[in-house]
C-alpha cells in the first residue's frame, strides 16, 4: 500500500462566509471561503431571496403569465 496518499486533515479548519459568519470544522483545507452559510441561507432564515442573473427571474415571470392565459382554440364545423 502506498504511503502518504491521504491529504492532511485539519481538525480546526476555519470556514468564512460572505456574510461575515465564521465557524470551525474538520476539513482537508486550513481555511474555506463559502458564499452561503446557515446564518444567511433563505431556507434557514425564512427570508425569500432571489439571486437574479441576466434577468432570468423576469423571463420566467413573463413566460408564467403567458402560460396562465390559454389561447382560444379554433373550432371547425363539419361538412355534411
Amino acid at each position: 500500500m502506498k504511503k502518504d496518499i491521504q491529504p492532511k486533515y485539519f481538525p480546526k479548519a476555519k470556514v468564512i462566509c460572505a456574510c461575515g459568519n465564521t465557524f470551525t470544522t474538520g476539513a482537508t483545507k486550513e481555511e474555506i471561503r463559502v458564499e452561503i452559510c446557515a446564518k444567511c441561507h433563505p431556507f434557514y432564515t425564512g427570508e425569500t431571496k432571489l439571486i437574479d442573473t441576466a434577468g432570468r427571474v423576469e423571463k420566467f415571470k413573463t413566460r408564467r403569465t403567458k402560460a396562465v392565459a390559454p389561447k382560444a382554440k379554433k373550432v371547425r364545423a363539419k361538412k355534411n
